[in-house]
């Protein structure tokens, strides 16, 4: 299948490793130009590296996008590099707070959501309207099963329930302008460095083993390839009539019906 976006120009937040390295190179893998950012410079120069093996031209910035300054000024670079961002997937944040409403501190909420949500909104502020001025874009967010139902901290599960909320508003609101915008939720996706990967090293075998068999009906955990196959797709011109949509890839982990 031909997702008809060679050339066009993506910018993945936190592209360096796990669900955003992979969509960023399933991205590359069509002759999509990509351009990423993460806060350590090692990491993203490897996988800036690995992108460029593709063929296809390579942006790698270091930036904090808790810093609405470093944010303005990433797009910037981009479009200077690169061109014009086309197709926007916000990745960056975290698995990150304390636990339930009442025993997280404003300060974890405010991290929570400043790691997982504000960034997105301000691309999304900075990005769309040039979207919507060329007469089409594609913005991924990537959410969580966490933020349809419940599982996780209460910080968390509030800023991944808001991404998906920004995005479907969004979506709405651009429909028409040939811009489209959708979230991901992936399930618990193991990779080197992430949340799951921590959940592995700090726990029992057995503890390990009694999660799988309550929680993943694959019996094993997720990879990150088919995210990134999901973000590529929705990225694509094949995906013009899914919009405002949270798509689930979680292995049947999710209880909810909808």
């Amino acid at each position: 299948m031909d997702l008809g976006i060679k050339g066009k120009v993506a910018l993945v937040t936190g592209g360096s490793r796990g669900l955003g390295r992979q969509s960023a190179l399933a991205l590359a893998a069509e002759g999509v130009n990509v351009a990423i950012c993460a806060r350590g410079e090692e990491q993203l120069n490897q996988t800036a590296s690995e992108l460029r093996a593709t063929g296809i031209n390579v942006g790698a910035y270091v930036a904090d996008l808790g810093d609405e300054s470093e944010t303005t000024q990433l797009t910037a670079s981009v479009e200077a590099d690169l061109g014009p961002i086309e197709i926007l997937v916000n990745n960056v944040g975290g698995s990150l707070g304390t636990s339930d409403l009442v025993n997280s501190s404003l300060e974890d909420f405010h991290m929570v959501m400043n790691a997982n949500l504000w960034s997105a909104v301000a691309l999304m502020k900075l990005v769309v309207p040039g979207m919507q001025q060329r007469g089409w874009g594609r913005v991924i967010n990537i959410s969580s099963i966490f933020g349809r139902e419940y599982g996780g901290t209460a910080p968390y599960m509030t800023a991944k329930a808001a991404m998906i909320a920004a995005s479907k508003h969004t979506a709405m609101t651009v429909a028409r302008d040939g811009v489209t915008v959708n979230s991901v939720a992936p399930g618990s996706i193991l990779f080197p460095g992430g949340s799951w990967d921590r959940f592995i090293e700090n726990n029992t075998t057995e503890a390990v083993d009694e999660f799988i068999a309550r929680h993943l009906p694959m019996g094993k955990f997720g990879w990150p390839e088919p995210i990134g196959a999901t973000v590529a797709f929705l990225a694509s011109v094949q995906a013009d009539l899914i919009t405002g949509a949270c798509l689930n890839v979680d292995g049947g982990q999710s209880h909810s019906l909808f």
